[in-house]
């Protein structure tokens, strides 16, 4: 991991792919070649990210923990001494097409953290002339869940129970295990076997969309083997360093971490 870093690692392959899927237009048909098509379209109308942009951070250990908690990313035997790979990074995208334009699309990607799950966040603007006190009505938000446990679900602010005005957020949602129970669903290595199998391409990098993800990381890559910023520390078993949801404001968008997931039958906690 060390020679490669976590841009390398996640945010170059799995994040891009996934703002691509999320960001393109409605391909003309489902067939591979479509839909490679629209990604691609995304990919040229993204800007090479800057460092004012970026957060890089990399773990230490927790003073409270125990085990692997307790141990940073150099204390790892096999790390070099003094090593400044980030294991952590917040990178902010922005798509110049029409539809996009002045919308950020902010990637988040990190080792020893305090979940480990993948999904996409789509936060809606605050309502203009908003009539609750300021601060008590959150955003709402659509996040798709893309592991553990698959799911959608739209976060939304609700009024309690009872002759108060008052609101607090909640869910709805459809998670998959619970809604096709008898189903079986494949993992990702699986569903890429099967591709191969059924001489299916759409899962798979074109050569023209690599170069494209390439273009956009290769200059901060060069930056950061050149000048080896020092990344930020952060606590193993946190959210990352403070200054990625500082970035993240900036940015305009807004984490409260006040929400708490109520337990489904299932016992999928989203």
């Amino acid at each position: 991991f060390d020679e490669f870093g976590i841009l390398r690692d996640v945010m170059q392959n799995h994040l891009l792919q996934i703002l691509t899927l999320v960001a393109m237009e409605k391909p003309p048909s489902t067939h591979a070649e479509d839909i490679r098509n629209e990604k691609v379209k995304v990919l040229k109308s993204i800007q090479c990210p800057t460092m004012k942009n970026v957060v890089l951070g990399q773990y230490i250990g927790n003073p409270q923990g125990e085990g692997d908690a307790a141990m940073g990313y150099l204390d790892d035997p096999t790390v070099p001494k003094g090593s400044v790979t980030p294991t952590f990074a917040t990178v902010a995208l922005y798509v110049k097409n029409e539809r996009w334009d002045g919308v950020p699309f902010i990637l988040r990607c990190g080792k020893a953290l305090n979940e480990r799950k993948a999904e996409v966040r789509v936060q809606f603007k605050d309502v203009a002339g908003d009539i609750f006190p300021k601060g008590e009505v959150k955003r709402n938000e659509l996040v798709i869940r893309v592991q553990p446990n698959e799911a959608i679900y739209m976060k939304m602010m609700a009024k309690t129970p009872g002759m108060s005005i008052n609101c607090e957020e909640s869910e709805l949602d459809l998670t998959y295990c619970s809604r096709y129970r008898d189903v079986k669903m494949p993992d990702a290595y699986e569903r890429l076997i099967l591709d191969v199998f059924m001489g299916s391409q759409i899962h798979f990098v074109r050569s023209d969309e690599l170069f494209e993800a390439w273009r956009i990381f290769t200059p901060l890559l060069h930056y950061i083997e050149k000048e080896k910023p020092k990344p930020i520390q952060y606590i193993y078993g946190s959210r990352g360093p403070k200054e990625s949801d500082q970035l993240m404001v900036q940015h305009d968008f807004s984490y409260t971490g006040s929400y708490i997931w109520k337990s489904t039958s299932t016992g999928f906690n989203p």
